[in-house]
């Protein structure tokens, strides 16, 4: 007898699958990079010698602007941390305030790094194009947030799905600039054979890292949702969801939606 698996099965799979990926990778870039900043301006404070660029060049700021670097590094690392759970149906079904408490949690904390890093991108150590690229994702991460917030608020919940989405796809360009950053060097070494490694590495952060993980992320981001059916970012789609929602009758467990 052969066994077979429905499509339906399969899907639910390979989602789950890809979850516990972001999850595992939220959890490693917000713990591991977090504490190396941390650890760093800790380390260039005590003139203990520590290999963490950005630690060195924002010590040598003023002390408010040392203060928001590291509560953007606090906040954005528990957003990228709590991030992946607002997705877990299984924890919206099993606890709706859990899934609202921790909503909450993420929102302030990508608000408080959004803020932050948007102040503290004006003095980073790649020039203009680190001020415009951080800035710039500073600004739509706020954006994407604050428009998650007034849909759940006014209760319209594909919309707030799908700023959600939208908002954790810059979130987790932590995650994708880390993992893009290797393939940048190796695409770089047949035409840089006598360069030091080093080298490489700058000309990859200087260039296009302030832009290219949050890009990557908001077009893949913009696929899942045309793919799950939910409002893109067309005003008239928001009309049109408001117009249905006010058409049919308010469901008992919003959550569920």
């Amino acid at each position: 007898m052969v066994d077979t698996v429905s499509p339906a099965r399969s899907s639910r799979r390979g989602r789950r699958r890809s979850w516990t990926f972001v999850v595992l990778t939220s959890l490693a870039v917000a713990g591991w990079f977090s504490g190396q900043y941390v650890e760093g301006l800790a380390g260039v404070a005590a003139r203990t010698p520590q290999n963490v660029t950005a630690a060195s060049h924002f010590d040598a700021l003023p002390w408010p602007i040392r203060f928001l670097f590291i509560a953007h590094i606090v906040a954005a690392g528990l957003a990228l941390a709590t991030g992946p759970f607002q997705f877990s149906r299984r924890l919206r079904a099993r606890s709706i305030r859990a899934h609202r408490v921790l909503g909450r949690v993420y929102l302030i904390s990508v608000l408080a790094g959004a803020v932050s890093g948007a102040t503290t991108s004006l003095w980073n150590s790649l020039g203009i194009q680190g001020a415009i690229g951080y800035f710039t994702l500073d600004v739509l991460w706020a954006a994407t947030a604050w428009q998650a917030y007034r849909a759940i608020r006014e209760r319209r919940l594909h919309e707030h799905q799908a700023w959600m989405i939208r908002n954790f796809a810059l979130t987790y360009a932590a995650v994708t600039l880390r993992a893009a950053l290797p393939v940048l060097i190796l695409v770089q070494l047949p035409f840089s054979t006598d360069t030091a490694f080093p080298h490489l590495f700058d000309a990859a952060i200087h260039t296009i890292a302030p832009w290219l993980g949050w890009l990557i992320n908001i077009v893949v981001a913009e696929y899942l949702i045309a793919r799950r059916g939910l409002p893109g970012v067309r005003r008239s789609t928001f009309q049109e969801s408001r117009s249905e929602r006010t058409q049919q009758p308010r469901q008992k467990n919003p959550a569920t939606a």
